[in-house]
């Protein structure tokens, strides 16, 4: 199974509208940047799927998709390739 390790946006402060959000109302988004693309996915028959997306890109991916993680004190995502919904620009 091929991962991409993402580190999530910042869960909005604030509504559309201007209201202030306490911060256990806010919902993480689910999107985030790039930091690691895994290794190549092998396929059925012995193919390979190369990573989607590229260190650096935007992307949005399964809400409930991914497992959380902490590194050196930050919280990153390990998403499936599969998980991955569209890059954004």
């Amino acid at each position: 199974m091929g991962y991409v390790l993402v580190e999530p946006s910042e869960a909005e402060s604030k509504t559309a509208s201007g209201i202030i959000l306490p911060e256990s109302a806010q919902e993480k988004p689910a999107q985030g940047n790039v930091v690691v693309c895994g290794d190549d996915m092998l396929l059925d028959g012995g193919k390979t799927m190369k990573c989607p997306v590229k260190v650096g890109d935007k992307v949005v991916y399964k809400k409930w998709g991914g497992d959380e993680i902490k590194v050196d004190g930050k919280e990153l995502k390990l998403v499936k390739f599969d998980d991955l919904m569209a890059i954004l620009e």
